[in-house]
């Protein structure tokens, strides 16, 4: 277990159209044992203005990572903040001490990307407003207000959706986790099985891997079973090696 000197900061990173609102209950649960943040992503959120590009949520992350003074830090990405915090993890090793990939262990090249290129080129053909009312009413029907209230009240960044899915697809695959010098947990929800789909590959990439399951939650398992996907990251980030 890590020693208590030596706790690790935590860096959330949100998925597609959400904000660092998404992170509420992770955030409220560990922000008394660990040194906490969560980003919004270029075209997200309070950075709904800048334009999305990987090399910039890079930056962001770095930037994330650097204001809670530890020099590194655990980085949970889910989905599309999983493949940011892939390329984080490439270009700023250093800055690195563990990984978690929630819903983002599928390759985007191939046929995978298929319907993901669908998705980006029917969105920006449908009313913002009309979107925004079916997630709201989507995450309301499913989900506690204490769970999804704070990424309802940040609004959506369906604009930012095309740019930033036509950059990963077609750049991440099971090779990513060779750039990864860290440990890494692939934690997915055990009923998401498009984004399941490459995690034995993603695991069998990296020399310390492994793959965890909250039950019955789909891909925004977060949200599913808030407290069994925090108790995962807190025994994930209490077992991390002590810094070199």
């Amino acid at each position: 277990m890590t020693a208590a000197a030596d706790v690790p900061a935590i860096v959330f990173v949100h998925g597609t159209r959400f904000s660092a609102g998404q992170w509420s209950s992770q955030l409220a649960a560990l922000r008394e044992e660990f040194p906490v943040a969560a980003v919004d992503l270029p075209g997200h959120g309070s950075r709904s203005g800048q334009p999305w590009s990987l090399k910039a949520a890079t930056e962001v992350i770095g930037a994330a990572v650097e204001s809670l003074g530890r020099g590194s830090a655990l980085v949970v990405g889910h989905s599309l903040g999983g493949y940011a915090s892939l390329e984080f993890a490439r270009y700023r090793p250093e800055q690195l001490r563990g990984l978690v990939l929630a819903g983002a262990s599928a390759s985007t090249r191939g046929r995978w990307a298929v319907p993901y290129r669908c998705v980006a080129e029917v969105v920006p053909r449908v009313p913002a407003r009309r979107l925004t009312r079916w997630n709201d009413r989507f995450l309301r029907r499913l989900y506690p207000p204490e769970v999804v209230e704070a990424t309802i009240r940040a609004g959506y960044a369906f604009h930012t959706l095309p740019a930033a899915w036509g950059e990963v697809l077609g750049r991440f695959d099971a090779s990513a986790m060779r750039h990864v010098a860290a440990p890494v947990l692939i934690l997915n929800g055990e009923k998401d099985p498009v984004f399941r789909a490459g995690e034995r590959e993603f695991a069998r990439a990296h020399p310390d891997a492994r793959i965890e399951l909250i039950p019955r939650a789909r891909h925004l398992a977060n949200f599913d079973a808030p407290d069994a996907f925090t108790d995962a990251v807190r025994r994930f980030a209490r077992e991390l090696p002590a810094r070199s």
